[in-house]
């Protein structure tokens, strides 16, 4: 039963209701959804994690950082002191903005990424940049506006600018991120639509969830093209520090201060559970997306701000990093020798130089979500491909993560997957 058929059916007797309420699995307080409250989706990343504890499963689905590396029992007791000494601001309401010196050691994280001119006074702390994704779609844009992302892209944000009622398009990548040709032409063609576009979502270094990272010449590019035609940059960057080789590529915010909005987190660098993130905002914008960040929560927590902030105080937080890097390098390396040695003809993967992901691409006509099911039968799973794209349909691709998983555990959880996508390449070769 659609929306518009259950609203005409509440002028029903109330036995004929009840019974159409039953038989449609739908309840009379239906029609009090906003139309708004239709667009907000099931995250299919959020559904597999629930799967992915099932014992004996191996998840090559989860872009969790791994933690066991971080000095448990010394933040224990400092969460302790954090406690017994300020325990009565930790625990207390605490200013909407985040607390200086968070905002502080926020500029310096960006430093380390290439952002030299941050100013404390232009960052909000939010709880993760989930939240500031949220924000922004709500701030900047009216139900029809046009969000442009990546294809593919972060389905947390999908679910949050559909949400808002927000037209997203998307624009074609290759191995070396987002096209900028293809932009402008995706522009030309949504201007000739009538269409109003506001934001450009972007994860230029190893996007989530293909891996691939965007080229210096092409960051460049892509600001001037968005430049020129007043679309706000919105610039997610959880893992441009997990650079396995080499200096982090400079953000795009990196001399772009009017152009981009940063967002960054303390989920990779740390943890998720603090669930703390900032953005860095355009001046002449700061006051509006201020306001909303303070309408939805409020305040961020100061008890996780205050441990966040003793973390990258007090610990070698730099020397975290440089750790997990070369973990991750690892199991990244070891995900591609295990698909180089299982996956049938047909099948290719992106060789990421960083982050947790990798993206594997199927022959045209295999749909990868039926495929799911037959990977949790055989002891694995992976995300369907079409979660990362805006609106309906099938995909020929999936993600794998490697960032929570054992070498070990990679290349068994590979060599669980490489028959059921074997079969899937057969019966389309057949076919």
């Amino acid at each position: 039963m659609t929306r518009e058929e259950f609203s005409d059916a509440v002028e029903l007797p109330v036995d004929t209701m009840a019974a159409l309420e039953r038989a449609a699995g739908s309840h009379r307080h239906e029609v009090l959804f906003s139309n708004r409250a239709f667009h907000i989706k099931q995250s299919a990343v959020r559904d597999v994690f629930d799967i992915s504890v099932q014992p004996g499963l191996i998840s090559l689905a989860g872009g969790s950082p791994y933690l066991r590396s971080l000095p448990l029992e010394e933040l224990g007791r400092t969460a302790q002191r954090i406690l017994a000494e300020h325990g009565l601001e930790a625990l207390q309401y605490g200013g909407g903005q985040g607390m200086d010196e968070l905002r502080r050691q926020a500029c310096e994280v960006m430093a380390a990424e290439g952002i030299l001119d941050a100013d404390p006074a232009d960052i909000v702390i939010t709880t993760g940049s989930q939240s500031a994704q949220d924000v922004a779609a709500k701030v900047f844009c009216n139900p029809g506006d046009v969000i442009l992302c990546e294809d593919p892209t972060y389905v947390g944000a999908l679910n949050a600018f559909e949400a808002y009622e927000v037209d997203v398009r998307t624009v074609p990548m290759d191995g070396d991120g987002l096209i900028p040709e293809a932009l402008e032409e995706r522009i030309r063609q949504l201007r000739a639509e009538g269409k109003t576009i506001k934001l450009l979502y972007t994860i230029p270094s190893f996007n989530n969830p293909s891996g691939v990272t965007l080229t210096a010449d092409r960051r460049r590019a892509v600001v001037e093209i968005c430049r020129r035609n007043n679309i706000l940059v919105l610039e997610d960057n959880p893992y441009g520090l997990l650079r396995f080789d080499g200096e982090p590529l400079a953000p795009m915010r990196a001399g772009n201060p009017q152009d981009v909005l940063y967002l960054g987190s303390f989920s990779k660098i740390f943890a998720p559970g603090v669930r703390l993130g900032w953005a860095l905002i355009p001046r002449h914008l700061y006051r509006r997306f201020y306001l909303a960040c303070e309408a939805v929560v409020l305040c961020p927590s100061p008890l996780t701000q205050m441990l966040v902030s003793a973390y990258l105080r007090d610990y070698d937080w730099m020397g975290h990093v440089r750790s997990s890097r070369t973990l991750y390098a690892g199991r990244c390396s070891a995900m591609l020798a295990a698909l180089a040695d299982q996956m049938p003809e047909g099948v290719t993967w992106t060789r990421p130089e960083g982050g947790f992901f990798i993206w594997v691409t199927l022959p045209e006509g295999v749909d990868t979500y039926p495929l799911l099911y037959k990977a949790i039968e055989a002891g694995t799973v992976f995300i369907p491909g079409a979660a990362f794209r805006p609106g309906e349909g099938s995909s020929n691709k999936l993600r794998l993560a490697f960032s929570a998983v054992s070498a070990e555990d990679i290349a068994e959880g590979v060599r669980r997957l490489a028959p059921i996508l074997r079969a899937a390449v057969d019966a389309v070769k057949v076919g």
